[in-house]
């Protein structure tokens, strides 16, 4: 079948709605296509905790924290790390996104009706720790609702343009060719593939039953990164994380594979920084998985005892909750595949978080009753059932049964599994140096100063106490895995969204937002990326592209 209309966006994530819904709001007519079902609309973010990175906002001010844009940009540049030719756009871009996170973000969100929890959290703090990366103040803001919260005031719009005839939503289309003429970016083709009642996020049917061309003035590449397809993320893996892991959870589905950047390269874009990805250190498998390899990340707080895949307490600055890719490459350098928790139950009801929209509905359904257990005893739910199923998980009533837990489940590849020693001395000197109010221990330091901040006090960390001090047991361990995540590189764009050219000049017809585009000039984060500016970037990189396509 052949369709024209004013703007053409491929993917229905986040970035890929708002730049249909701000072209919408132009006057333009757009024709979304998605290779996924009806029940996949919102991609990524739908998932998501629903963090925002957010500088010197209200939140911050009533809690106390003092930020500012020239403090965010010194953050962002220590932890980028720009150092190639291909980051001068995103140079750029990351000047643009602060301006737009510390004055145009918040008020514009409020006008679509999205809403911040009250507490800022700190998913990353390790700017505070020698050689360490991440936000000095706590930035990463809570959408009321996660993800979910965030995507619905656009699937809403877009639905009512649809509804008027303004917008067209194609699902089930799967595009394998985008169509120059002349230069210029024209249009796609592809496959119809046939319906599926899948769930979201479970694998879908491939099953070719047509094909499709769709013509029109602006084509928005918004199909996401690679974190999907294992293969490509090995492939890809830099070299200055040591080599791939091969234990690897996912923490995308599988249809996240990158093949928007492959059909954009085809028609002419540039595609830069390919090796620069974010992945977690903090990878469970999911008991209840809904894709293959379904992982979960842990979001810590900082008492818990980080130890390698032999049992030895992790260097300054690989505390958790502090620098998640030096970590990673420390972990790799030492042929690492998993690495361990070793904390109590105290620790993990006060501390730990799972990352996800599913994974938390008392903040996803937007319950206030829900949400207040959570200053109760006993473990969110979502965690309980961790600690009841999951398979990366310990909870030992004495330290020798921990111990034998830890040698069942932690097998290595070369037959090796945790030194017995090496895992009680790590949790002596822990315990030592913060049962000591002067102990100079760089977690222990940090852990004094992370309750000095209200936030992390009533809700993010534990009272200092002894992993063997009986009174907070039972001990727990966790295996923990990479889970896979986000493309730091990707099409590079210019300030409009537009994806430039081998020789630096627009294609025609040609735009790329969200992680497509490294959420901007391919690649805005440099190496890595302060937590909460991956939303924040789908956001800013729909709005800019919508407002000119």
């Amino acid at each position: 079948m052949a369709h024209h209309t004013d703007a053409l966006v491929i993917g229905s994530g986040l970035s890929g709605l708002v730049a249909a819904c701000t072209a919408l709001d132009r006057g333009r007519t757009v024709t979304i296509v998605e290779q996924e079902g009806p029940q996949s609309i919102g991609g990524q973010a739908f998932w998501s905790f629903g963090g925002l990175f957010l500088v010197d906002s209200p939140e911050q001010r009533r809690l106390g924290i003092e930020d500012s844009l020239e403090l965010a940009w010194h953050d962002w540049e220590h932890t980028a790390g720009f150092d190639r030719e291909d980051d001068a756009w995103a140079r750029r871009w990351a000047d643009a996104y602060l301006d737009f996170a510390h004055r145009d973000l918040r008020p514009w969100l409020r006008e679509l009706g999205v809403s911040l929890f009250p507490v800022v959290g700190h998913a990353e703090r390790g700017a505070r720790t020698e050689g360490g990366h991440g936000n000095t103040v706590p930035r990463f803001h809570i959408v009321w609702g996660t993800g979910p919260g965030i995507v619905s005031p656009f699937t809403r719009q877009l639905r009512e343009a649809v509804r008027e005839g303004r917008a067209r939503l194609a699902f089930r289309h799967r595009v394998t060719e985008l169509l120059v003429e002349e230069g210029r970016v024209v249009g796609v083709a592809g496959d119809r593939l046939a319906e599926d009642v899948t769930v979201r996020g479970e694998p879908s049917s491939r099953e070719v039953v047509g094909d499709f061309e769709l013509r029109a003035e602006s084509v928005v590449v918004a199909t996401g990164g690679i974190g999907g397809e294992l293969e490509r993320v090995r492939e890809l893996w830099p070299a200055s994380l040591g080599a791939a892991p091969t234990q690897a959870v996912r923490g995308v589905p599988v249809h996240v594979d990158g093949s928007g950047l492959a059909l954009a390269g085809e028609a002419g874009a540039r595609l830069v920084n390919g090796d620069r990805m974010w992945h977690y250190t903090e990878g469970v498998g999911n008991w209840d998985p809904i894709w293959p390899d379904h992982g979960i990340r842990i979001l810590p707080g900082p008492s818990s005892l980080w130890l390698d895949h032999r049992g030895r307490r992790l260097p300054s600055p690989n505390y958790p909750g502090f620098d998640t890719l030096t970590t990673l490459g420390h972990l790799r350098s030492v042929g690492a595949e998993h690495s361990w928790f070793v904390l109590t139950q105290s620790i993990v009801e006060k501390e730990f978080t799972l990352s996800g929209s599913e994974q938390n509905p008392d903040l996803t359904g937007r319950n206030l009753r829900r949400l207040a257990q959570r200053i109760l005893p006993g473990a969110p739910a979502p965690v309980q059932a961790f600690l009841d199923h999951g398979e990366d998980f310990i909870v030992a009533g004495s330290l020798t049964e921990l111990l034998d837990g830890m040698e069942r489940l932690g097998a290595n590849a070369d037959g090796t599994t945790i030194d017995r020693a090496a895992v009680v001395a790590a949790i002596e000197e822990r315990d030592a140096a913060v049962a000591d109010p002067d102990s100079t221990d760089p977690q222990a330091v940090e852990i004094r100063r992370a309750r000095e901040y209200i936030g992390d006090r009533l809700v993010r960390t534990a009272r200092p106490h002894r992993i063997l001090d009986e009174r907070h047991w039972p001990l727990i361990a966790v295996r923990l895995r990479t889970l896979t995540r986000k493309t730091l590189g990707g099409i590079q764009t210019d300030l409009d969204s537009r994806a430039l050219g081998a020789d630096g000049e627009p294609v025609p017809g040609l735009f790329a937002v969200g992680e497509a585009a490294g959420f901007g000039g391919g690649g805005v984060h440099g190496y890595r990326a302060l937590e909460g500016t991956f939303l924040g970037g789908c956001l800013h990189t729909g709005l800019r592209a919508g407002r000119v396509i």
